[in-house]
């Protein structure tokens, strides 16, 4: 047991999370009074809805579910984290743990169907193949972006946030949940009138097989793609926030001028809640040393010839941010959601994971430098 260890003791335990396996066997128990509520659609708030959210509350916040008829006798319940792409791999998960129940289909994430199937009306407009196109841009900066522009043929500017939600979801059913996650980098929405100037306008139906092949590109470009850290070199850097307060950050600065960053397009920002009120906003010496446990028991777990990159810390304003570059949100994902089940008692921990296959969102620390 390290020093640190010994320092804080045992970390707060919390009551264990309901487990996969124990959900089911709950689910098994009232499987026909779920289908009944699906099959007639009467009561299923209170029958259905209302018991399965408080169920899969008990495993982990952050399921949400869709379900109907797949056939007159299958009922069918998806699992979807809503866009949340630290959430997925716990849906997928729940769904590989769930037992064969006759007459139910579960299925992780929302599946694409075929774009004759869909036609969505959503605040007055229409969404479907015959009045969506779409056109990519190529950024030589960033030749690895997958940069979309949506042309809806009624787009109007004032009805923007609308006519945008309802060009996502249409992208949501066409390409399923998972691919419109991991295929697209940028994506606009606009009109016939406010495209850039010799753009050629593609069938949004042509969508996909444009998508599967730069996907297919990007993967024998970057495949088997790994970088070791322990050669580099961390740069101190420091900046007096409008508050007065100090902002500290430690960050690799070779690897930030890497240029394979897209290979590791997933980035990962931890979150350490403190209170350093009494030191300006940065970490006593008991916070420091409870902040580094932290830190060294997510690198013994994400490690970098695996494909998980420490990019550097930043500590201001009560708050440490940890960064990693990944080259999948899976493990991450786990790895952080067990660390805060362990820790919580001591900090208040959360994090984020999101694609930025150039690491832009880093750009700022090269100001500093």
């Amino acid at each position: 047991m390290s020093f640190v260890k010994n320092l804080f003791g045992k970390k707060t335990q919390k009551p264990a999370p309901l487990s996969y396996s124990e959900f089911w066997t709950w689910f098994g128990q009232h499987e026909q009074t779920f289908l009944k509520a699906v099959q007639n659609r009467d009561g299923i708030e209170k029958e259905f809805f209302d018991p399965l959210s408080a169920k899969l509350a008990e495993i982990k916040e952050g399921y949400f579910f869709l379900t109907g008829m797949a056939d007159p006798q299958t009922a069918e319940l998806i699992f979807t984290p809503d866009g949340i792409i630290k959430n997925i791999v716990f849906a997928e998960e729940l769904v590989a743990a769930a037992p064969a129940i006759p007459q139910w289909k579960f299925t992780a994430m929302k599946p694409g169907v075929d774009i004759d199937d869909i036609s969505i009306r959503m605040a007055g407009y229409d969404f479907h193949k015959d009045n969506m196109h779409f056109y990519f841009s190529n950024d030589p900066g960033c030749p690895d972006n997958i940069d979309i522009t949506l042309v809806h043929d009624n787009f109007k500017e004032e009805q923007r946030a609308p006519i945008t939600n309802g060009c996502y979801i249409f992208l949501d059913n066409f390409l399923g949940e998972l691919n419109f996650v991991n295929m697209i980098d940028v994506l606009r929405v606009t009109g016939r009138d406010s495209m850039e100037a010799g753009k050629e306008l593609v069938p949004i139906a042509k969508l996909k097989d444009y998508l599967v092949w730069r996907e297919k590109e990007f993967i024998e470009k970057y495949e088997g793609t790994r970088r070791e850290t322990n050669e580099d070199t961390y740069s101190m850097l420091q900046a007096e926030l409008e508050s007065g307060n100090m902002l500290m950050a430690v960050m690799n600065m070779n690897l930030l001028k890497w240029d394979s960053k897209a290979s590791h397009p997933w980035i990962m920002a931890v979150e350490i809640e403190y209170d350093g009120n009494a030191s300006g906003g940065l970490p006593d010496k008991e916070t420091l040393a409870q902040l580094e446990e932290i830190e060294e028991a997510i690198l013994e777990q994400l490690k970098d010839a695996d494909g998980y990159l420490n990019i550097g810390r930043q500590t201001a304003e009560n708050t440490r941010y940890i960064y990693f570059a990944c080259k999948d949100f899976r493990k991450p994902s786990k790895v952080l959601h067990s660390l805060i089940q362990e820790y919580s008692g001591n900090l208040k921990i959360g994090y984020e994971i999101y694609k930025d296959k150039y690491w832009k969102s880093f750009d700022r620390f090269f100001k500093q430098n």
